[in-house]
């Protein structure tokens, strides 16, 4: 597939990896035989009780670890033989109860004298857990810093294959660039309402990108169907705000905030095309679900079952991009226009969380694209989705080709995904 890389990108693309290789793997043997054996890197010994502590985290003993801080008031920012503290080991086991055992009790999450400058988000990252990674964000880690070989914590992730860790560092919004919006002097400055504070936050850092996951997260945090104008107006402020801030424009999340801001934008115009087309009292209750109406376009398969119109919807929400003299969005028009080009989804999602290889290879629900669902189409076997709620978006066009699909369903069948009874569906449709 072209995805516009030419040959020295190429070139230079495997040097990289050939060299995070050899980093990594130096690396993860270092540290594994520091925990394992004890190595010293330096004379300093610590004392009973900090070791204790240090032993109590690499067992993954969190009450214990809990109970041990409970006892008596200690200094949890302590360095081992390795100059490593216990949030960092912490956050390289992965484990978030650990983490935030360690934060309560006032651990430093920037404080960070390993010899190669492993910063405990760098080891949140190369731990897998996305977990740890927001809480160690939020308590004020920086996404930016770099190891002694210039890697940020997201580049270490992405090279290991943790590509949800990825998806949350690069989508974290600090909480302090959305309370600006709760209270502005300028007429020019769109607000915010305190009380969609925390439903807005959650909203713009949302890593499932899927357009029908978007306007589920519409509808499911509070107040912000409510208040569709504002949420569009502070997206385009931030998406301007992105783009103005010097040696630190952040092309990605400016994006991000106008494909929402988009999206917010279409669901607006539903809702009053349903409230102009309004007749009866019967009629408008039927018309109130808009999610079930914006998912009935954009699944609507068309050629192949290829998804025609979500694909036209997200182009034209690239092409409505305004900073068009702008690198990003001429690496996305040139993907789009080159032979063979992939779907918009796919583009919008690489741009956003990153590339990723084998994403075909990873189930996800067919109707809003959060990966690994829990359940199964229990006729064909082969489509999967989220909940119920999930297959009766999709109902509509996937029972035109269950059948068809059935004897296809080959190996899925021995899946461990819990199936969604296709009767029970129907009955539960015809009941509301």
């Amino acid at each position: 597939m072209d995805m516009g890389l030419t040959p020295p990108v190429l070139e230079a693309w495997s040097m990289f990896l050939a060299e995070m290789c050899t980093i990594y793997r130096v690396f993860l043997v270092k540290i594994t035989k520091m925990q394992e054996t004890g190595e010293k890197s330096s004379e300093k010994s610590l004392l009973p009780e900090d070791q204790k502590l240090f032993d109590t985290i690499n067992n993954n003993d969190a009450l214990l670890l809990k109970a041990l801080l409970s006892e008596k008031p200690q200094n949890v920012n302590i360095l081992d033989e390795n100059n490593m503290t216990l949030l960092q080991h912490a956050a390289y086991k992965g484990n978030k109860d650990l983490v935030q055992i360690l934060l309560d009790q006032g651990a430093e999450v920037t404080l960070c004298q390993h010899q190669h400058n492993y910063t405990a988000l760098h080891f949140g990252a190369l731990s897998g857990n996305p977990d740890v990674c927001l809480l160690l964000l939020e308590a004020g880690a920086k996404s930016t810093d770099t190891n002694s070989v210039g890697r940020t914590p997201s580049q270490m992730a992405a090279f290991v294959g943790h590509h949800n860790c990825v998806a949350v560092i690069n989508n974290y919004v600090p909480k302090q660039d959305v309370e600006c919006y709760k209270h502005t002097d300028s007429k020019t400055t769109p607000t915010l309402p305190s009380f969609l504070l925390d439903s807005f936050h959650k909203f713009i850092m949302q890593t499932n990108v899927h357009p029908i996951k978007v306007v589920m997260n519409i509808y499911s945090f509070v107040g912000l169907q409510d208040h569709l104008d504002e949420v569009k107006r502070v997206l385009e402020s931030m998406r301007e705000r992105e783009m103005n801030r010097g040696p630190e424009t952040n092309e990605v999340m400016s994006f991000k905030f106008h494909y929402l801001g988009y999206i917010v934008g279409e669901i607006r115009k539903l809702k009053d095309r349903q409230a102009a087309k309004k007749e009866t009292a019967v009629e408008d209750e039927k018309k109130t679900d808009i999610t079930e109406a914006f998912a009935r376009k954009l699944l609507k398969p068309g050629k192949d079952d290829n998804l025609d119109f979500m694909d036209a919807f997200l182009k034209e929400c690239i092409r409505e991009f305004p900073f068009r003299e702008s690198t990003l969005f001429r690496q996305m028009v040139t993907t789009l226009s080159g032979t063979q080009a992939p779907s918009a989804l796919y583009v919008v999602n690489s741009v956003i969380n990153g590339q990723r290889g084998f994403i075909d290879q990873i189930p996800h629900c067919n109707t809003c694209g959060e990966e690994k669902p829990a359940k199964k189409c229990s006729k064909c076997k082969v489509v999967q989705y989220c909940d119920r709620n999930c297959q009766r978006l999709h109902w509509t066009w996937h029972k035109k080709s269950c059948a068809r699909l059935s004897p296809e369903a080959g190996v899925d069948n021995n899946k461990p995904n819990k199936e969604v009874d296709s009767s029970e569906l129907q009955d539960f449709l015809s009941k509301n």
